[in-house]
């Protein structure tokens, strides 16, 4: 069973949306990226793309191609899952920690996990959300940057018929 791992970490930055799992979260500042800047969904595509040996998001959608300025992560996203499809891959779970001083993500997590799920076609029951803070240390504690892991485990599907997607 293939497992993948994503990270990924933005500066916060005013007037810009907080957004996360592609769900706007109300904050007084947003994060600094050239996409919609979505940590959240870019850990994942990271852990989606890695558990199936495709390498990184930027790979796929660099930061210099003025295509995915303001981009909806979502985007990048559906293309992983679109070739775990191709190689007969499904996503077994996704693990996901978001870590930030501010803001508290607890109200948001029933949202983001049902988002998450959406995009990726699965069961919300396939996905963890948690939410940590770094104890007031490093550029994350100081509440100057937003950090996600994501973790994914996939299955094969090759030594299956294809009516059992």
């Amino acid at each position: 069973m293939p497992v993948g791992l994503g990270f990924d970490i933005h500066r916060f930055g005013p007037g810009r949306p907080l957004i996360l799992g592609g769900v706007n979260i109300p904050h007084d500042v947003g994060l600094v990226g050239h996409s919609d800047a979505d940590a959240l969904l870019h850990a994942l595509c990271d852990a989606l793309l890695g558990a199936a040996g495709l390498g990184d998001i930027g790979q796929h959608f660099p930061d210099t191609d003025p295509e995915w300025k303001d981009a909806d992560s979502a985007r990048f996203v559906r293309h992983a899952v679109e070739e775990l499809g191709r190689r007969r891959l499904r996503i077994v779970n996704v693990d996901a920690t978001i870590i930030t001083e501010q803001p508290k993500i607890g109200p948001h997590r029933q949202t983001i996990r049902d988002h998450v799920a959406g995009i990726l076609g699965i069961d919300p029951g396939r996905v963890n959300i948690k939410a940590k803070t770094n104890e007031k240390v490093g550029p994350v504690g100081r509440g100057e940057a937003l950090e996600t892991l994501v973790a994914v485990q996939l299955e094969s599907l090759n030594d299956r018929p294809l009516g059992l997607f």
